[in-house]
């Protein structure tokens, strides 16, 4: 019965020019050093056992001394795409490596993986400097960068004494460097969003006018449900089904105090497990997410500002501001109010390291405070 290809095990033999022996696995030729030497012979077995264990395939990943950086960018960004994945949904993580792999794929895609030197990413960290990103972005994208040569050892793509020396490569200083600082996020003034909502459809509106009172993230605006919202007490709460800090094993509680409430009461009719705040048209998933949540008003404030400017070219123009903003805005009024562990409670700033003891002081605190103030 003859046999079909694949399923014949690679013969070690002899490569007469060389003296070397030899094996040809899936159309590529892996030398394996003396001829007949006990070496040899160890190199051979230990590629066909991993031929074997990989199902025979017909044609051999790049082997390490021959990936490209581009090869490695190409299955990192695949696994990415599976990884950072929360409630069935990518995260900005994901956009985030896009974007370093492709600057480092625009200077350095054809140089071979294990080529690619401390020297290297410091030219790296310079072309993002030349392209204006800001100190902490680009040191999060070199971070991004050296983990994508940790995941390359892991998948035994990479040899580790590279992903080692990229290491030592440090991150950029304040006033070390001539990347740019981004100006710290403030608060957004009252005037400016009471000047906005008339603008904002009622839904955005809404959810604006929620997250002023509350203090609470845009993501977590974003995606409250009836069912993760208590209304038991005088003072509800609500904890989101997933939240920025979770990771540290941290559980996230939001107070809703009587104006809050009176905001968010008609948007609880919906199904226990619908998000309260759903653009028109349905958008991503039915609902909204940071990033249109931004838009939304964004668009309305460069209306306004367009209004504005055919009345009055020289008009006073709002200023642009996003959601986070508000939160900044809740925080200052907070602290202003009730103090600075107040507003770090409240707003789910506490160590995630606290005893019970202090966590129960926390809730007690945050929902006094939310019972005045939301």
């Amino acid at each position: 019965m003859p046999r079909t290809a694949g399923t014949v095990t690679p013969k070690y033999r002899q490569h007469r020019a060389s003296g070397q022996a030899i094996v040809t696995i899936a159309g590529r030729d892996c030398y394996l050093g003396p001829w007949k030497s006990k070496a040899s012979k160890v190199e051979y077995d230990r590629l066909i056992g991993e031929w074997l264990a990989s199902g025979r395939p017909t044609t051999l990943a790049p082997s390490i001394p021959d990936l490209t950086i581009t090869e490695l960018a190409i299955a990192y960004v695949k696994y990415a795409a599976s990884f950072y994945v929360k409630n069935g949904a990518q995260t900005n993580e994901v956009d985030c490596i896009k974007s370093a792999v492709r600057i480092v794929r625009k200077r350095y895609g054809a140089t071979t993986a294990a080529t690619f030197s401390p020297l290297s990413l410091k030219a790296l960290q310079q072309a993002m400097v030349d392209e204006g990103w800001s100190r902490g972005f680009i040191n999060r994208q070199i971070g991004r960068v050296k983990r994508m040569f940790r995941w390359g050892v892991s998948e035994d793509m990479v040899q580790v004494t590279t992903w080692q020396t990229l290491t030592a490569v440090t991150g950029l200083k304040r006033d070390k460097t001539k990347a740019r600082e981004p100006a710290p996020i403030g608060p957004v003034a009252d005037l400016v969003v009471e000047t906005t909502l008339p603008y904002l459809s009622t839904t955005v509106a809404d959810m604006v006018r929620l997250q002023r009172l509350t203090g609470c993230r845009p993501g977590e605006v974003c995606a409250i449900r009836p069912c993760d919202v208590d209304t038991s007490g005088k003072v509800w709460s609500y904890r989101p089904q997933s939240h920025k800090t979770e990771h540290f094993g941290r559980a996230r509680i939001i107070f809703i105090g009587p104006k809050a409430q009176d905001v968010l009461r008609p948007y609880l009719l919906r199904g226990a497990d619908e998000c309260c705040f759903q653009p028109p048209r349905g958008g991503a998933n039915g609902r909204y997410d940071t990033r249109s949540y931004g838009h939304a008003i964004q668009r309305r404030v460069a209306r306004i500002n367009r209004d504005r400017q055919k009345v009055d070219a020289d008009a006073e123009l709002l200023p642009h501001w996003s959601p986070n903003q508000l939160r900044h805005a809740a925080a200052t009024e907070i602290r202003q109010q009730f103090g600075l562990e107040a507003a770090q409670v409240a707003l789910g700033h506490s160590n995630a390291n606290v005893t019970q003891i202090y966590a129960e002081r926390d809730m007690g605190l945050a929902n006094r405070v939310m019972e005045q103030v939301g």
